[in-house]
């Protein structure tokens, strides 16, 4: 029965998915799905990321948590409109759904937009495993947390578009293989794009920036 059950679930957060992918396409704008384990960088990281972008790539962001809207309040500092969707009145779903976003969405004027980032609850399972109607996903894997993450959670990086390998600054100061993970990165998922960065010092950033900026003027 619990099978069915969240066959039942995925099914309608599917449907709902493509209604949202048909709407931002028709509004032309880009959605960009951002999904991390907690304490990855993602937030900071978004931050320097509009400021690189912005004015010239008008973006929305909305984010996903679910207590708190401390990150929604560092992102606004950009200048960027920000919605915060809290998921404590849900049960504390750890993860956004497509119809989550279909609300947050109409709070933001999308004719006045290129843009729209999805920073998703902080987990490395069930975001991968719900549609948003994105068109393209991020998974933000810190140096902090082990060269072995990929294969522990697979499918996050199986579904994700390009990974950003966070915090390299760190790297003199810890034990940990910044190749072995990209490797482990490419063997779930071959040839997907990777971006090492530094969300504090900005370095590397360039690639990722470039990125961005392709998948939206494309």
């Amino acid at each position: 029965m619990e099978i069915t059950i969240q066959k039942k679930i995925l099914e309608a957060n599917e449907s709902k998915a493509e209604r949202n992918r048909r709407y931002f396409k028709d509004k032309n704008v880009f959605v960009l799905n951002v999904m991390s384990s907690p304490g990855s960088g993602k937030t900071e990281t978004l931050c320097k990321t509009l400021k690189m972008i912005m004015p010239k790539i008008r973006t929305g962001v909305i984010v996903g948590d679910i207590c708190t809207r401390n990150d929604a309040d560092r992102l606004e500092a950009s200048g960027a409109k920000v919605v915060q969707i809290n998921t404590d009145q849900f049960g504390g779903d750890c993860h956004l759904t497509a119809n989550m976003i279909e609300k947050a969405s109409k709070e933001f004027d999308l004719d006045t937009l290129d843009l729209l980032i999805v920073e998703n609850i902080g987990n490395l399972v069930c975001p991968a495993e719900f549609d948003i109607g994105e068109n393209a996903r991020v998974v933000v894997l810190s140096v902090t947390e082990g060269e072995d993450k990929p294969l522990k959670y697979p499918l996050m990086f199986q579904v994700s578009d390009a990974a950003i390998l966070n915090k390299i600054d760190l790297l003199p100061y810890l034990d940990f293989n910044a190749k072995e993970a990209v490797d482990n990165m490419k063997k779930v998922h071959p040839g997907m794009p990777v971006f090492a960065l530094s969300a504090k010092t900005e370095d590397g950033f360039t690639p990722w920036i470039e990125w961005i900026l392709y998948c939206v003027n494309r």
